[in-house]
């Protein structure tokens, strides 16, 4: 009988410990995951500090025929690894006849470090890499829940545009692409005309293509300052016609629609019934004496109006890759069925960091602005002292100069200065056919950065005799 007793008591320790155990699990786990997460970051640092790698490479370097020579770790690590597998291609683009390439004007990073906008919230580490002067944020962790409908960011900020019958989708992956196709699948049908303004960004034109309509090109002129001229837009329109796409401020131009240019051109599809898609990405970023006018706020124009923005260049977010559209309830729900089935949800990690950003970082746009207004005139007013006629963009953070008094085509051009002083711009027949003549050069970059490129433009211009300029 005392054996049985004792027998019981064993079981109910055993059952009672499992118990605990099974309780304890998670927390248990949990800490042992962040230990480890956290050991492996300052190994990985530890490693960055006592072995820096330049990413740019010295001339002695630069003439070896193999384009790392730094040792192998002697056991796997990926980030290590990954580490090593960057720099081992930043050095072979440079070995392998692009050396110099450090003065690329092309691209549209923005020079802003993300930390300084205070995105590095509970869910975030921020780890630096001296070695490469950027700082990386670290996903450490969070509840994931899939939110297609960004349900999460949006139940916490407002965005004013529209009615009351207005309703948003956050589109993940691609920002403006991923919402803009989506809103091109549910309403373009085979045949169906779309309107595009040009100079314009790339995308538009497959996007359209690949949706089954046909793209309706309308050139935007330099003397009326790229803007879209409601007369023009008349004559484009026809029974086909589905969609116009308004991209202002603009990509390639840093051209910008006034109040009274959107009123003209709402008088044109009042009568109609063309949809719009108004990107506005670059909405924050307007230098003018005006703030920025959504189309969608004239009257009548809501209803008939989508809008596409994102947190990438307001918020200096690129690579978070995070936009929402915001239109009529009834195609924003048909838009999120089909971002459901596409894309899932926009990242989480994303959602976060833009709630942030709309909670607190607003200040910042301006201080962000007033940076790129001062490159901003710096850029024109150098092209237009060089010689090379630069329109004053008014918004985004690009400046478009003619290089028609050189004799070159827009391809020739920046190829030779690629290829001569190692400086990257784009040229302007990439946006469409009346891009040509013109280069498209992006002032995101550092004051510092944009000195050195615009000094051996002006030297490539002297060396060429291309141009005669101050």
């Amino acid at each position: 009988m005392k054996k049985l007793k004792y027998l019981v008591l064993i079981l109910m320790i055993l059952v009672f410990l499992s118990g605990l155990g099974v309780l304890l699990y998670p927390y248990i786990r949990g800490y042992l995951v962040d230990r480890q997460i956290e050991r492996t970051a300052e190994e990985f640092l530890s490693r960055v500090e006592t072995d820096p790698i330049s990413p740019y490479p010295s001339e002695s370097q630069l003439d070896q025929d193999t384009p790392s020579d730094s040792p192998e770790p002697t056991e796997p690590d990926t980030y290590t690894d990954l580490w090593r597998d960057m720099v081992d291609y930043n050095k072979e683009i440079y070995i392998n006849g692009q050396k110099g390439l450090d003065c690329k004007l092309a691209y549209e990073d923005p020079s802003f470090v993300l930390a300084d906008y205070g995105l590095e919230s509970e869910v975030f580490a921020v780890i630096s890499i001296p070695a490469l002067e950027l700082e990386m944020p670290v996903f450490l962790g969070a509840n994931y829940r899939h939110m297609a409908d960004g349900a999460a960011l949006l139940g916490q900020t407002s965005i004013p545009i529209g009615g009351k019958n207005t309703n948003c989708i956050i589109a993940g992956h691609r920002g403006w692409g991923g919402a803009s196709y989506f809103r091109y699948v549910d309403k373009l049908q085979p045949g169906d005309e779309v309107i595009i303004p040009e100079p314009c960004f790339v995308c538009y034109e497959p996007i359209t293509t690949l949706s089954g309509g046909v793209p309706v090109h309308v050139a935007c002129r330099q003397e009326d300052e790229f803007r879209l001229k409601a007369d023009a837009l008349k004559a484009a329109i026809t029974p086909r016609t589905k969609l116009v796409i308004m991209p202002f401020p603009n990509n390639p131009t840093g051209a910008v629609m006034e109040r009274e240019d959107l009123e003209a051109v709402a008088e044109v599809l009042r009568d109609t019934n063309v949809m719009v898609l108004s990107d506005e990405i670059y909405a924050e970023l307007n230098y003018g004496l005006r703030p920025h006018v959504s189309i969608a706020s004239l009257p009548g124009m809501a209803e008939r109006t989508i809008v596409v923005n994102g947190f990438s260049k307001s918020y200096a977010m690129t690579g978070w890759r995070l936009g929402y559209a915001c239109g009529p309830e009834p195609i924003i729900k048909i838009m999120t069925k089909i971002h459901q089935s596409a894309i899932m949800s926009a990242p989480t990690t994303s959602q976060y960091a833009a709630i942030t950003a709309l909670r607190d970082c607003d200040g910042e746009i301006d201080r962000m602005r007033d940076e790129y207004n001062m490159r901003r005139r710096l850029v024109v007013r150098s092209f237009n002292d060089m010689g090379l006629t630069c329109f004053e963009p008014r918004g985004a953070f690009y400046a478009f100069p003619c290089i028609k008094s050189t004799g070159l085509t827009s391809q020739e051009f920046c190829t030779r200065l690629l290829e001569e002083k190692h400086v990257a711009i784009i040229p302007g027949d990439a946006f469409g056919a009346s891009g040509e003549g013109y280069c498209r050069v992006s002032y995101a970059y550092s004051v510092e950065h944009l000195t050195e490129a615009l000094k051996r433009i002006r030297e490539f211009l002297q060396e060429n005799g291309l141009v005669q300029g101050n």
